[in-house]
């Protein structure tokens, strides 16, 4: 009999040298015993499994079921790709046994079956799909249901939380919140190890207790408002939302408090959207055609007035008017989004409507006065489809933002900002080219040629979009960049 001890139960790659050493020496699975130990150092070197050969005395033969004897594997076995795949996710899984499964697999995909994972009548197939699965679920909700609290230390903020998760899936998912937060140092606590991120290296450390987490932090209130001001009655299927959001994780979640509420009143709240009059622009009034490719003169207001008149697309016919930039001419940074909405349109103004809003909440809540910024958009005009009584957003074509281009380039060469804040894929590709990606290239500064330094970050109406359960994990990155910015600002 082998006894195979794991020094970290959940790490591939100890798993996989212990199975080619035993394939090569012909063990079979019913001669081996599998112990996982404690947890190890996600980056750290990795520590070989010790085999202990004929640690317990065997007698007798094979009992039912058992495995025969083979011949040993003269060299490393190859096996299918899906199995690796298979195996990555099922040596997270809780069950004691995952090991012994996984390397029985192992062991009738080499002698023979090689097609087993097409079987999946096959009990053994049958359980280590079913144990993926779950392991996979338990990955996703912990990068959706993970809560940060602030607190502080020597060096600054710190963010910590706490997380109980079903399956040993922390090692899986840490890289996941390295990628969100990599301007943030945070630590991610559960019951059978720890990952801490100092904005340079990722570690794995022991389990902790609840109590090593702080239960709250100054911020939670303001997460309850936005909560609460996202939520949509509209949409509520309480069953579907339970599902998706168990109610083991709502301990652990601030806005879980006010879900009762909320479902209380989602009937009421409906009714009201249901009598609220629909919203009617003004008419359009057509203007003459000027030669829009004139750069104006007159600073600011200049431009300002020269994008009211433009006609060069036909974004102006179906607007009400035309929405320039606003804010000091002395503005250290330029915030550039993307579009107006519908309420811009009908109020003249940059950033008045829901993401507007949330943009304006997001700048208080990291220290930055809206009122010092110049906010402006890459296309100057609301683009839409009319539904009924609404009007919904449609974004503008490639030629329609070419068309605005040099308003925005004339609004860059007035102002002369220090800093650029670019909200969205629209408003970065304007500035940093059409293969720009926001989500791999957010949270780091991009200079441009004459030494302005650009950030990219999402639109404030991305937020807005995403189902609940992702919504936090992102306001938290949303901020992130945002206190970039202020620190930028604040030296």
């Amino acid at each position: 009999m082998r006894r195979v001890i794991l020094d970290d139960a959940a790490d591939l790659a100890q798993w996989r040298e212990a199975a080619r050493g035993l394939l090569l020496a012909a063990v079979p699975p019913a001669e081996v015993l599998w112990e996982g130990g404690a947890q190890g150092d996600l980056l750290g070197g990795m520590t070989s499994p010790t085999i202990d050969a004929d640690v317990l005395a065997t007698s007798g033969p094979a009992g039912a079921g058992a495995f025969p004897a083979r011949a040993a594997v003269s060299r490393a076995p190859r096996v299918p790709r899906e199995f690796l795949a298979l195996a990555t996710l099922v040596i997270a899984h809780a069950d004691p046994q995952r090991h012994a499964r996984l390397y029985r697999l192992l062991w009738r995909l080499v002698h023979g079956e090689r097609e087993l994972l097409a079987m999946a009548t096959d009990p053994d197939v049958a359980w280590a799909h079913d144990a993926a699965k779950a392991v996979s679920r338990e990955k996703h909700k912990m990068k959706a249901f993970v809560r940060f609290r602030e607190v502080a230390d020597a060096r600054g903020a710190v963010y910590i939380a706490w997380f109980e998760p079903e399956h040993d899936v922390l090692p899986q998912v840490a890289p996941f919140f390295v990628r969100r937060f990599a301007g943030m140092r945070w630590s991610i606590l559960t019951p059978a190890r720890s990952a801490h991120w100092d904005r340079e290296a990722l570690h794995l450390g022991e389990g902790a207790h609840r109590g090593d987490a702080p239960d709250g932090d100054a911020l939670e209130d303001l997460w309850r408002v936005y909560y609460a001001n996202i939520f949509n009655p509209a949409r509520l299927k309480v069953d579907a939302m339970v599902k998706e959001m168990p109610r083991r994780y709502w301990k652990n979640m601030p806005e879980t408090s006010l879900i009762p509420a909320l479902v209380r009143d989602a009937g009421a709240r409906m009714q009201q959207l249901v009598d609220a009059a629909p919203t009617v622009p003004r008419k359009a009034f057509p203007a003459p055609d000027l030669p829009s490719r004139a750069l104006p003169a007159g600073g600011l207001d200049g431009v300002h007035q020269a994008v009211s008149a433009c006609r060069a697309c036909a974004l102006w016919r179906p607007a009400t008017q035309a929405v320039p930039g606003e804010g000091p001419a002395d503005a250290r940074v330029m915030v550039i989004g993307e579009q107006p909405g519908d309420q811009e349109d009908l109020a003249g103004r940059p950033f008045v409507g829901p993401a507007g809003q949330l943009f304006a909440r997001a700048l208080h809540e990291v220290g930055i006065d809206r009122g010092t910024l110049y906010v402006t958009n890459t296309v100057k005009h609301f683009k839409y489809a009319p539904r009924g009584k609404h009007r919904l957003h449609v974004r503008a074509d490639a030629g329609e933002q070419a068309a605005c281009r040099p308003w925005l380039e004339a609004e860059l060469a007035q102002l002369r900002p220090r800093f650029v804040l670019c909200l969205g894929a629209m408003a970065a590709q304007a500035l940093l080219g059409a293969g720009f990606a926001v989500l791999r290239e957010r949270g780091r500064w991009h200079p441009l040629a004459d030494g302005t330094a650009v950030l990219a970050t999402v639109h404030p109406s991305y937020l807005l979009r995403l189902p609940a359960a992702e919504q936090p994990a992102a306001r938290d990155a949303f901020l992130a960049d945002l206190r970039m910015l202020r620190n930028a600002l604040s030296r």
